[in-house]
């Protein structure tokens, strides 16, 4: 790992609960029902086993084994290209949330006046803090600089399936959201590599010049 790396390891489940999984926060969930509307969000939470996450959506962290199925299912049961865009609008509108719910206003402010060299490393530690609540049972890290470099490696949201391209939409699009807003609107995020090409790691690549 390069000097200066963030890295953020999972969290292990309560030693009072061996047996607990490992759990991933409701918007991967509820911001992938959303981006699929009202019509085609039964038919992709059907197939997925998860008809209990429509009805009732979760409020609280979810197994990442289930919002690893909803994503792998999207991926499996709709075609590529759409498929990729309903995984970066429920990316989009997560990065929305997080911005209007979960990053302080001032924090926003002061990220906005600084260079972006120096707000991508505030920004960076931010989200290695709570790394846990969208890596799950994967472990965060980040090299600030340009590119900057995010890395999650055993990702669980595409941990064992085969591809020739990385499929990570959903993640890119959470990243390049919130950097595009607090670092630099010109901002874009590229997956390098991903676990569904038999890497170590999904790996995004991020650059505003």
């Amino acid at each position: 790992m390069p000097d200066g790396a963030l890295v953020r390891r999972p969290a292990r489940p309560s030693a009072a609960a061996p047996a607990e999984p490992y759990r991933i926060g409701p918007n991967a969930v509820t911001r992938l029902a959303e981006a699929l509307g009202p019509v085609a969000a039964p038919a992709l939470f059907g197939a997925a086993g998860c008809t209990d996450l429509l009805a009732h959506p979760p409020r609280h962290m979810v197994d990442e084994r289930v919002v690893a199925r909803l994503h792998r299912t999207l991926r499996r049961d709709w075609p590529a290209g759409e498929a990729d865009a309903v995984a970066r609008r429920a990316g989009s509108l997560t990065a929305d949330y997080l911005l209007a719910h979960r990053i302080p206003k001032p924090a926003q402010s002061i990220l906005t006046l600084l260079p972006a060299s120096l707000a991508v490393r505030m920004l960076l530690t931010a989200i290695g803090r709570h790394a846990w609540t969208f890596a799950g049972s994967g472990t965060f890290s980040a090299v600030p600089g340009h590119p900057t470099v995010i890395r999650i490696a055993d990702n669980p949201t595409c941990r064992g399936e085969g591809s020739d391209h990385p499929v990570c939409h959903y993640h890119a699009a959470v990243f390049e959201r919130l950097m595009r807003v607090l670092v630099h609107p010109q901002a874009a995020v590229t997956e390098t590599a991903c676990c569904a090409q038999s890497g170590d790691a999904c790996v995004f690549d991020i650059r505003w010049r």
